[in-house]
């Protein structure tokens, strides 16, 4: 049961029961990191929760992926973001969003002098004040749901994964910062697909109001 996976169609069940994306984040205190195989913004405050089966699941962290670990019926996109969230028995969730080359990304344009000082540094930290991750998680509500594993050392396994179907837009420039930023020599940091095997992939699509 490891990740990632292509989310196949013929094996993806409408479920509307999964219900919306259940979210509460608020404006933390953040800091972002230069870990040497990819850039990641650590919340240092309360950056909120999302709530899945009535468990919380706290965020803690956010980082990118280029290109897209994840694929959809075998095709992967420019970049993918993951917001990786705990629960107080320390059980994983993340939530992760595709972008494809286009107009620049408003959350990630806050964080570009904070890349530019901590790019090619593997350790660097530095603090860029308060982080509202409402806007790195958008307002698309249809997603792909299953179980699997983190997708870095140790590739622990229990982990629920929702990936939002909708993809997002970054510049080029903000990609190449985000991939240069690392530097460890490799131009890709995704890890390979991984065997679906008999797990279920769900997908959460609400049902259309009809408009008088």
């Amino acid at each position: 049961m490891q990740s990632p996976i292509d989310l196949a169609g013929p094996r993806v069940t409408l479920v509307r029961r999964l219900g919306h994306l259940n979210h509460s984040y608020a404006p933390a205190n953040a800091s972002v990191v230069n870990r040497g195989h990819d850039i990641m913004v650590r919340f240092e405050g309360d950056a909120g929760s999302v709530s899945i089966d009535g468990t919380a699941y706290h965020l803690r962290q956010l980082h990118w992926h280029a290109p897209t670990e994840h694929s959809v019926n075998g095709r992967r996109y420019d970049m993918e973001l993951h917001m990786v969230h705990q629960s107080a028995k320390n059980k994983t969730a993340v939530i992760g969003v595709f972008y494809e080359i286009g107009a620049r990304d408003a959350f990630l344009h806050k964080l570009e002098p904070y890349l530019e000082m901590i790019a090619k540094q593997p350790e660097r930290e530095e603090k860029v004040g308060v982080v509202d991750a409402r806007g790195a998680r958008g307002r698309a509500s249809v997603y792909y749901r299953y179980m699997g594993s983190l997708t870095t050392p140790p590739c622990t396994q229990g982990v629920i994964w929702t990936i939002v179907k909708r993809v997002r837009t970054v510049s080029r420039h903000q990609l190449e910062l985000l991939r240069e930023a690392v530097h460890d020599e490799m131009e890709k940091n995704a890890r390979p697909r991984q065997e679906v095997n008999s797990r279920d992939i769900s997908m959460f699509w609400p049902i259309q109001q009809n408009k008088h």
